[in-house]
């Protein structure tokens, strides 16, 4: 098709053709191309015979940390030559690999769990490539989110992967009110340190009953899933020393009744903003500018807030 671009149908230059039973030949070379290679997110059995092949036979692996895939490398005998590639050197290192390419190489992308470019390093590198014009070749294995999602219990028909929620609490709030009638499960990353307080703001903002799932070293040994009501859920992490490992966050979309109800009983915006103008005898500006300043966020975030309560209002 014109003005589309295309790229090979096989596997590899010199691969033989696909077949519905087996797929190409395993023992092909791979050709000049990134090869986007997905790593395990925790037991070293997770990765697919195409990767370890890919892995062995490139020229180059690029990694987000050399350290952390040479164990992978160790453990299965392989032995391919590897460079960093992480967030402080993307600039420069995806120039210089774009240019191996185009003299020949074949590079693989790793980063140290889970597929590249899925909050990690990679996106410069994967776009660079494309702009000129080199096969880029994804290698599907493990994915935390995905694993964290089948096994959650919550609805998998309709989901969204938000990354990590902000480190500060105004705009991690900001970014739970705009998902609260979120008709889908929504799935976010979140460090150890950080997760008890975005249980409390999701208690706060969506309700202690929104369910919530925390999916934790998921294929490790000590894997675990806490599923429950928010409030329930954040009860069980307050009552442990502390928390450790990787977490995936799961909230479950909302039901009709959570659109129309404001979060745990708490004041709606609207009537916060009221509350104080009676209470401190003061004009709607300055009581939002103070309504804001309690809830962490900005006062544009809180108008906005206000705006889409007062929608809600209306369409009932």
């Amino acid at each position: 098709m014109k003005g589309v671009e295309s790229e090979f149908e096989q596997d590899q230059p010199g691969s033989q053709p696909e077949n519905s039973g087996t797929g190409p030949d395993i023992s092909a070379t791979p050709g000049p191309a990134l090869y986007l290679v997905a790593t395990p997110i925790g037991n070293l059995q997770d990765i697919s015979l195409r990767a370890l092949r890919v892995l062995k036979e490139v020229d180059v692996i690029a990694c987000e940390d050399t350290r952390q895939t040479h164990k992978l490398l160790q453990h299965y005998g392989i032995a391919t030559r590897t460079t960093s590639y992480h967030q402080h050197n993307e600039m420069t290192r995806s120039a210089e690999l774009v240019k191996q390419i185009q003299e020949g190489a074949s590079v693989a992308l790793v980063t140290d769990a889970g597929m590249p470019g899925i909050s990690d390093p990679g996106y410069r590198l994967i776009t660079l490539a494309i702009r000129h014009r080199l096969r880029v070749v994804p290698v599907p294995g493990a994915s935390a989110f995905l694993a964290a999602l089948v096994a959650s219990g919550l609805p998998t028909d309709s989901f969204r992967f938000g990354g990590f929620l902000p480190a500060k609490r105004g705009e991690r709030r900001a970014a739970l009110e705009a998902i609260r009638d979120s008709p889908r499960t929504q799935v976010f990353y979140e460090a150890p340190h950080r997760v008890l307080e975005t249980l409390e703001d999701i208690v706060e903002v969506l309700g202690p009953n929104r369910p919530v799932v925390i999916a934790r070293e998921v294929t490790k040994i000590h894997e675990e899933f806490l599923r429950g009501r928010g409030g329930d859920v954040l009860a069980t992490m307050k009552s442990r020393e502390s928390v450790k490992g990787e977490i995936t966050l799961l909230i479950a979309k909302a039901e009709p009744a959570d659109a129309r109800t404001p979060a745990g009983g708490h004041p709606t915006v609207r009537e916060r903003l009221l509350q104080i103008m009676s209470e401190e005898n003061i004009d709607e500006k300055s009581a939002l500018k103070r309504l804001a300043k309690e809830r962490g966020v900005s006062k544009s975030q809180a108008y906005r807030e206000m705006q889409r309560e007062r929608e809600r209002e209306r369409e009932k």
